[in-house]
């Protein structure tokens, strides 16, 4: 059983596993493939770029793969050949009239099949890439020239205006308009008992001005906007014609440039890269082979493709097209990379067209509570309105200027393909290049517009509250604009600064560079101890709310609870009783001397130059008792106390008047640490001891008595001697030796008084407990009356009494502080019916 077992905990290649391994083995689940898998990644940064390169290529060739299997799964043929049934209704062609989806990857199909793999192999590779790049080609091109065409608009033109009337019906309601204008009127009397005579007169002809143009723009909101001759239509003629004029066009018509510019697009991006990867070289140089592959792609047909480059004369293109190779497969990645390239950028540009154009109409709608109502109050709802109908006419302008920009962006493409003479991969490498500077050009562009837009909404609303006074030079914003002029002023930057810390702050950032905020500095060794940190803490059982680390910190909890009662029974919180008390509280549960400064401050010490003392007069006291020869380590412990109670108080009272500034709290604190002790001492010897049972007399009680009263050592050694059953010396013993007659005299007390050796051991053990019971009355009334120089001497005497006890203690007998006395021959007295709540939680079971 156990050889299983150990087979079982071996990796497959023999080596020992952990507890943690050896169960993620048998449960083999998700989260511990995963781990394990990025845990083999890092090991190294050379297998982390590898990877990461490798998913690179991968997400190039893929995806498109799994593109291309889509669309070959939704087209009309399973493969290349035939086209793409289900991208024909974006009807992009070229300019000889051929639908792009029509277009075909022709190689020979005899040079493929079972006795083929590697043509097999290559054959679906491009087939796959073939059809993710008919995709991503002719899905960019129709959108760019959709846009273009505005045939978009005319989905949302109706619906929005028809929106748009219904919710002016809603809003411009008699009460609305009512109530503005009371609120407008009562603005202009406020002026005019202020003195502000030039802001009332700009109020009323701002109020009249909204009166007037009102229920003009509100008879039809977005007419403006969405009408045939409206901002965005006009807006949109104007940015082809003159991309189109810059282009060299004399003439330009709108919509003949737009369908102009689709079959560019389709001849530059599809057509001509097609050629070149099929067949090596533009067949369309060649104006016969031109035709020829136009008639035979329409065909679907691979035969009738290669049999036309044949007779068309152009046999490189026909051996090409004979078998797959791993060269189309590498050019047919270059072109579908840099061809999606260039396209996403004008399909981006043309996302911003729309929005810039919904951004008008969005504008427009806001318009509307400005016309209806905000217009006549003064203040920041007429900034609201002006920024409405300021941001919608710049949002046309936005439009027209970026269908400038798209405009000039593919017709200059379309240039530089007519002028490359046939060499397309060169036109997308400097395209590349091009496409960088233009999104610089863009992002330049936008940042002015954004400018240029929020200046002027700011310049109309201060006009209309009076605030372009002589000298203010336009600075400022006004009512209602927010920070604009804070951005127009630098502290715009604010925002780019709040860009990187987002960046920095990422899930993606952190990812990739495998550590969390990298810009920021040590962020590699906070990673790393982050990952050490979370390493400790997952092993099972460690972590957690209530895990074994948590438990070995709760002590601190208890040591501090502890310190708090002792503290409140005794002196108090921040008392130097307190302290001295609290820090016996906590060594009672364990505490050590490093725990008893964070144990007094969550018992609630604040004062530190008190806690420091306290802890520096016990740990003096722990450090001296080492030394003392007494067996008994509470007796040591406050022995040693009291030698530095005695020493700091003769630093005070025979130093005369020479003493250092803190000497007093200093002996303050030795003072109650000796008190704190002999309580400690006294707890262990907590008494309990009764003498003389039955007896009218007290001869036991009167014989330790007068021993406490005046201790000698044949006194105790006689109370030995009665315990250990040795006989008193002989009368011939004690005429001899004056120490032998002295212990024949007291054996012979205690013999008359009846005393056997059971008594003798209670009577020992009695003095014991009342050694313990005088050092802590004495150390009790030093610290009411520290002052008193008797008191010192008595605490002394006590505890001399109790070190000579112990050093008259015969060899091989307890001490009297050792002895626990043995059980009385009766049953004690007391009320035995309050131990019931004992019994019951005692036999309380779960």
């Amino acid at each position: 059983m156990n050889d299983d077992v150990a087979h079982r905990d071996r990796s497959p290649r023999g080596w020992p596993l952990d507890a943690e391994q050896v169960w993620e083995l048998r449960h083999w689940h998700l989260g511990a493939v995963v781990r394990r898998i990025g845990e083999w990644i890092r090991a190294s940064r050379r297998r982390h770029r590898a990877v990461v390169l490798i998913g690179i290529i991968l997400g190039l060739t893929v995806i498109p793969g799994c593109i291309g299997a889509v669309a070959m799964a939704q087209g009309d043929s399973p493969g290349a050949a035939g086209g793409n049934g289900a991208l024909s209704w974006m009807n992009v062609r070229d300019s000889a009239g051929v639908s792009v989806s029509r277009y075909t990857f022709a190689f020979n199909t005899d040079a493929v099949g079972i006795l083929h793999p590697f043509n097999t192999a290559m054959a679906t590779a491009i087939s796959l890439e073939f059809a993710g790049w008919m995709v991503i080609v002719v899905t960019g091109i129709w959108l760019i020239g959709f846009v273009l065409s505005f045939r978009w608009m005319d989905l949302f033109a109706t619906p929005l205006r028809a929106v748009a009337a219904g919710f002016t019906e809603q809003v411009s309601i008699p009460i609305v308009l009512i109530t503005a204008a009371s609120i407008g009127a009562f603005c202009v009397a406020w002026f005019v008992l202020r003195g502000f005579h030039a802001k009332a007169v700009m109020q009323v002809v701002t109020m009249l001005g909204v009166a007037v143009l009102g229920p003009m723009f509100l008879a039809d909101p977005l007419a403006d906007v969405l009408s045939s001759d409206g901002w965005l239509s006009q807006g949109r003629d104007l940015g082809i014609t003159v991309a189109a004029g810059l282009n060299g066009d004399r003439n330009p018509q709108p919509n003949a440039i737009v369908a102009s510019m689709q079959e560019q697009l389709a001849d530059n991006f599809a057509r001509k890269p097609l050629q070149v990867w099929n067949f090596g070289h533009v067949i369309d140089d060649r104006p016969a082979c031109g035709a020829a592959w136009t008639n035979s792609v329409a065909t679907g047909d691979d035969d009738r493709i290669k049999n036309a480059m044949r007779s068309c004369g152009d046999g490189a293109a026909y051996d090409a097209a004979k078998e797959p190779t791993a060269g189309q497969f590498g050019a047919g990645l270059l072109v579908l990379v840099s061809g999606t390239l260039l396209l996403a950028f004008g399909a981006v540009l043309a996302m911003r067209i729309v929005r810039s154009a919904l951004d008008s109409v969005y504008h427009g709608f806001l318009a509307i509570f400005g016309f209806a109502a905000g217009g006549f109050v003064y203040g920041p709802t007429q900034t609201f309105l002006v920024r409405s109908v300021v941001h919608s006419l710049f949002a046309a302008l936005r439009m027209a200027v970026q269908v400038i920009f798209l405009g000039v962006y593919v017709l200059f493409l379309g240039d530089i393909f007519k002028h490359a003479q046939g060499q397309v991969m060169s036109v997308f490498v400097m395209g590349a290049i091009l496409e960088v500077i233009a999104i610089s050009q863009l992002k330049r562009l936008d940042a002015s517009l954004d400018r240029g837009n929020d200046w002027v909404a700011n310049r109309f609303s201060q006009t209309l509250h009076g605030a372009t006074q002589q000298g203010s030079g336009g600075g400022g914003t006004a009512l209602g604009m927010g920070n604009v002029g804070a951005q127009r002023h630098g502290l715009g930057i604010l925002k780019t600064f709040a860009a990187a810390s987002v960046i920095g702050g990422s899930p993606l950032t952190a990812l990739a560079l495998q550590r969390r905020n990298p810009a920021l500095p040590f962020s590699e060794l906070e990673t790393a101890a982050s990952l050490a940190n979370w390493g400790a803490q997952s092993v099972p059982g460690l972590g957690g709310p209530m895990g074994w680390n948590v438990q070995s910190m709760l002590n601190r909890q208890m040591f501090a609870e502890s310190a708090r009662r002792a503290a409140e029974k005794t002196g108090g919180i921040d008392t130097v009783l307190g302290a001295a008390a609290a820090i016996q509280g906590a060594i009672d549960v364990g505490a050590g001397i490093a725990d008893l400064n964070g144990a007094l401050q969550g018992a609630g010490f604040t004062d530190t130059a008190l806690i420091s003392r306290a802890v520096k007069s016990w740990n003096i006291a722990e450090k001296d008792s080492e030394g003392n020869v007494l067996s008994d380590k509470h007796l040591a412990h406050t022995a040693a106390a009291l030698n530095r109670a005695q020493t700091t108080t003769n630093r005070l009272t025979r130093g005369g008047g020479r003493f250092k500034p803190g000497d007093s709290d200093q002996a303050a604190a030795d003072i109650a640490t000796l008190q704190a002790s002999a309580y400690r001492l006294r707890r262990r010897r907590s008494g309990g001891v009764t003498l003389d049972e039955g007896s009218a007399d007290h001869p036991q009680l009167d014989f330790v008595n007068d021993y406490m009263d005046r201790p000698s050592q044949s006194k105790l050694i006689a109370l030995a001697n009665v315990i250990n059953g040795t006989a008193a010396p002989s009368e011939e013993q004690a005429l001899a030796n004056p120490d032998a007659a002295r212990l024949r005299r007291h054996m012979g007390v205690l013999a008359d008084a009846g005393v056997a050796r059971y008594d003798a051991d209670r009577m020992w053990a009695w003095i014991g407990n009342e050694h313990a019971k005088r050092i802590l009355g004495a150390a009790n009334a030093l610290a009411e009356n520290p002052d008193n120089r008797e008191l010192m001497q008595e605490v002394r005497r006590q505890v001399v009494g109790a070190r000579d006890s112990e050093s008259w203690t015969p060899n091989g007998m307890r001490t009297p502080l050792q002895q626990f006395a043995r059980p009385r021959t009766s049953l004690p007295d007391g009320d035995w019916t309050a131990m019931a709540g004992v019994a019951e939680r005692l036999r309380r079971r779960a």
